[in-house]
């Protein structure tokens, strides 16, 4: 049966750590014969950051800031080009971050930066925003257990769901799903892939919500 609504072209995934963003946004792309487009994670400075070292926030943030508009600026998304994409970012999660972890005099630098990049890059026509509780974000790191993660402490990761919660609460960029991943777990199990992936297959507009039921046994992996 043909589609009775037009695709989203440039969809991006975003939320905190740990709560699936990469993984959707491989399964979207393979299912979309889409380009796919994922956040750079060879930042230098990140582990010295975690460890708390003086000014590693400035230089992981801004070694971050350009990274990303690199990869959205090479982008071709224009109006004659038919092509798909999907990241599992937004360029305004750097905002986000820098927003938590520089002081003042450096935001100001780094927002002059910010400013002068956001007006060149597009604007996703799809935002799919996954959430998770801070306990079930918790078992997922440990789970995980990679190494670049074992520094991140419980503090600094509520303050990242906060900020999360915030910024999309009052975000109208962009069509926008939200989506409560807590009761399920579709990277392990596809039932829940399979429930997420109908969701996004139906046209959104505006800010929609999903609250898939999952299970006990998804809920407490």
């Amino acid at each position: 049966m043909a589609n009775l609504f037009e695709l989203p072209r440039y969809i991006a995934v975003e939320g905190p750590i740990r709560v699936g963003k990469s993984t959707l946004a491989k399964v979207l792309a393979e299912r979309l014969n889409a380009q796919r487009v994922m956040e750079p994670e060879d930042n230098p400075f990140l582990k010295s950051f975690y460890e708390g070292e003086p000014g590693a926030g400035f230089q992981a943030q801004f070694a971050f800031l350009i990274r990303r508009f690199e990869q959205l600026r090479a982008l071709d998304l224009g109006p004659r080009s038919q092509k798909t994409v999907v990241t599992d970012f937004i360029f305004e999660k750097d905002k986000l971050f820098a927003c938590l972890n520089l002081t003042d005099q450096e935001l100001d630098t780094y927002n002059r930066y910010y400013n002068y990049f956001r007006e060149q890059l597009p604007t996703p026509d799809l935002v799919i925003y996954l959430q998770a509780t801070p306990e079930v974000l918790k078992k997922r790191l440990k789970k995980k257990n990679a190494a670049g993660e074992k520094a991140i402490n419980e503090d600094y990761l509520g303050e990242v769901i906060k900020a999360y919660e915030h910024f999309f609460f009052h975000y109208t960029s962009s069509d926008l799903l939200i989506v409560n991943t807590s009761e399920i777990d579709f990277v392990e199990r596809n039932e829940d892939l399979q429930e997420l992936l109908r969701k996004v297959s139906a046209p959104i507009k505006g800010t929609q919500y999903f609250l898939p039921l999952g299970s006990t046994e998804a809920a407490s992996a």
